[in-house]
């Protein structure tokens, strides 16, 4: 059986700009409304990094533009049955606001560089938020579940044991042949597998280790050529992000840019990739339906002999849920509530890993 497990991060533009009302409370709004009508579940992958600062805005200036108190939808999903875990961008636990955006602590920008003791103490933070915040709607309720901002999990030692320190149990920031070179730098080409979870290493957290502390439940994702990547979502997705990109001192201060022969050498490998492969994740943003019914039918072929229940993980934006968006995933929704004998739409208690 496959359990089809829908993640959204659940968080403004990654260069502080933009309306959380707008980007975050509407269209998770939307996008339980319409998983409700097809008995699906979304797991909201909550940033608290930002959550906590639209708190302290509002508690500092008595007033709310960012809407901190719509954010109790976390609760109106967990009584829809639906549920929400950790997700956290670690510059802005020390952003200040500027009159028009969160100016981040570039300095954490990169999650995986953080120390332990930093880890431990952000982590701990969300969970303690999230749990406060939730169990009053279900006692049952743990936050068990992380995502990092950006996949950036490597290195993986720091990040293990501050995760395996708080309770939680299930990383899912990989996504094999995933790779990036600048502000954050992760190889996950090697990865254990494309579907199917792996106790983690400690020190490799895309590697197996059968002792591991915790589980990577990997977001879904395919070795595939440009063309495959086509879809007027992923073109909206492109178009935005040049509007809310980082500042360019910072992009430049990593290298980017830094002389001539550097900017040749990058032309020369950007034309290389062109002809490569990349990592093709099952993005509901940015995938249509037909791609992702595809991508279902070929992942849920390759493990059909597999025992255990087999998760298919999917990742989202709130950011990127257009009205369009909502069209385009019908038909992907529509496939698996209609074979319900080969998948079930699930989360990740669903897949009963043990701690």
């Amino acid at each position: 059986m496959v359990k089809v497990i829908f993640t959204l991060d659940y968080e403004i533009h990654g260069n502080g700009e933009g309306c959380s009302y707008e980007l975050m409370v509407e269209p998770t709004a939307r996008l339980l409304k319409l998983f409700d009508a097809y008995g699906a579940k979304l797991t909201i992958i909550a940033d608290i990094g930002e959550i906590l600062k639209f708190k302290e805005y509002r508690d500092q200036h008595g007033k709310d533009p960012y809407h901190y108190q719509a954010i109790d939808q976390l609760q109106t999903a967990i009584r829809g049955g639906h549920d929400v875990q950790l997700h956290i961008h670690s510059s802005y636990f020390n952003a200040t606001h500027d009159g028009r955006r969160w100016v981040q602590d570039w300095g954490e920008y990169n999650f995986a560089g953080l120390s332990l003791k930093r880890l431990d103490e952000i982590i701990k933070l969300g969970k303690n938020f999230l749990e406060k915040l939730l169990q009053p709607v279900n006692p049952a309720y743990r936050c068990n579940v992380f995502r990092a901002a950006n996949w950036s999990v490597s290195p993986s030692k720091n990040v293990v044991c501050a995760l395996a320190n708080n309770g939680i149990r299930i990383d899912t920031s990989v996504f094999k042949y995933g790779r990036r070179d600048g502000l954050v730098n992760f190889d996950y080409s090697l990865a254990q597998s494309d579907m199917l979870p792996w106790r983690a290493d400690e020190d490799a957290i895309w590697r197996s280790d059968p002792r591991g502390k915790i589980w990577e439940v990997p977001i879904y994702s395919e070795h595939r050529r440009l063309p495959a990547f086509f879809s007027l979502n992923r073109t909206y997705r492109f178009i935005s992000g040049r509007f809310h990109r980082i500042p360019k001192t910072l992009r430049n201060s990593n290298g980017y840019g830094a002389s001539p022969g550097v900017q040749h050498s990058s032309v020369t490998r950007r034309l290389g990739r062109l002809a490569g492969r990349h990592a093709w994740k099952a993005d509901f943003n940015q995938c249509t339906g037909r791609q992702l019914i595809g991508a279902l039918k070929r992942g849920a072929s390759r493990h059909r002999d597999t025992s255990v229940p087999v998760p298919f993980v999917l990742i989202g934006h709130s950011k990127l849920f257009t009205p369009w968006n909502d069209h385009t995933l019908r038909p992907f929704l529509a496939h698996v509530a209609g074979n319900n004998s080969r998948f079930q739409f699930g989360n990740f208690d669903s897949l009963g890993l043990k701690s």
